[in-house]
């Protein structure tokens, strides 16, 4: 079968198109036949510093659309023919490629409405984001609860555009984003921020000159290291800040004296570590989809950069470097 991947780490351009045998199912796993992928951050962060194993290439990959092919002797949720969408499992072989093993308790039906290249945008960025909100911060989704107010740091990302919409549709938060250039700006206004303040500027005069000093909650999902002074800052007592990204250093201890709770979200954990409750992410992705189908939330795919070559994804690999990135990238099909 066509893959993509990778001998030796380095820049972009150690992307290769390879040629590899088709996956074998184990007992939970499905065989999807790979319609449409997206590039993530975390795709770029692996080809730089993740050796491939044994050595074979590495092949990345992680959000995917496509047809269930065929299923282990276990298998419960899926059947061959069924349309799916899910993010894989950092630990095992990527979505570069025509078929891909995955166990089906990370994987959700695709949306109906949306095609392999739209559903294909969505799910590491929505169960990340969905973590962030319902696992790591708690917050209710009672529309009657206390009013809070949320700050997305980076909303015009592929986990923000997504956590935008959710707090918006989901909760009745305050919706706080950051953004930058008038391009981003409309996208974050679009994806459903109340509020949307310059991260290129000092957050707590940004939050000043809206009305605000502080805030109840912060996603930070980009920068953590540069915004750690005004993190300090404009978190409530007790109030909680979730972060995704690696910053170099990220001292808790001055948290403290505002008993402020601060959590790691990494959407892989659940695979990695086979927790017991690994089926929440088949859940979550079933209830997105349905918010999906009924016109609540909406794909953040804004490019589709091609077929699935090395080509191309050495293209999109550099723009997620570039960090000028808007939504997500996608990929759809493979050359004949």
């Amino acid at each position: 079968m066509k893959a993509i991947g990778y001998s030796e780490t380095g820049p972009a351009g150690v992307l290769r198109d390879l040629e590899l045998p088709k996956p074998v199912a184990g007992p939970r796993d499905l065989i999807v036949r790979v319609k449409a992928v997206s590039v993530n951050p975390a795709d770029t962060k692996l080809r730089r510093f993740a050796a491939p194993l044994d050595d074979q290439p590495r092949v990345l990959g992680f959000d995917a659309a496509g047809i269930v092919e065929s299923v282990g002797s276990e298998v419960t949720l899926f059947q061959p023919g069924d349309e799916v969408f899910y993010a894989g499992d950092i630990t095992r072989p990527g979505t570069n490629a025509e078929c891909h093993a995955v166990d089906e308790r990370l994987v959700g039906t695709k949306p109906k409405t949306l095609s392999f290249a739209e559903a294909a945008a969505l799910p590491l960025t929505t169960i990340t984001a969905w973590e962030i909100l319902f696992e790591r911060l708690k917050v209710s989704r009672d529309a009657s609860a206390t009013p809070q107010t949320l700050l997305v740091i980076g909303g015009a990302g592929g986990v923000g555009s997504i956590l935008l919409q959710l707090a918006r549709r989901l909760t009745n938060l305050t919706v706080i984003a950051t953004a930058s250039r008038p391009e981003t700006v409309q996208w974050v206004e679009n994806m459903g921020a109340n509020v949307v303040i310059n991260h290129g500027l000092p957050l707590a005069d940004e939050l000043r000159r809206k009305g605000l000093t502080e805030v109840d909650f912060i996603a930070s999902l980009t920068a953590s290291d540069r915004h750690y002074e005004s993190l300090k800052t404009i978190i409530k007592p007790q109030g909680h800040i979730v972060l995704i990204d690696d910053p170099e250093h990220f001292d808790i201890v001055p948290f403290k004296r505002k008993s402020v709770t601060l959590s790691w979200e990494f959407m892989f954990t659940r695979a990695a570590f086979h927790t017991p409750d690994m089926i929440e992410q088949h859940r979550l992705l079933a209830a997105v989809s349905a918010l999906v189908d009924r016109g609540e939330i909406h794909t953040t795919m804004t490019q589709d950069a091609g077929p699935i070559t090395a080509a191309n994804l050495i293209r999109v690999h550099e723009q997620i470097e570039a960090g000028s990135s808007i939504g997500k990238t996608v990929l759809s099909g493979f050359p004949h």
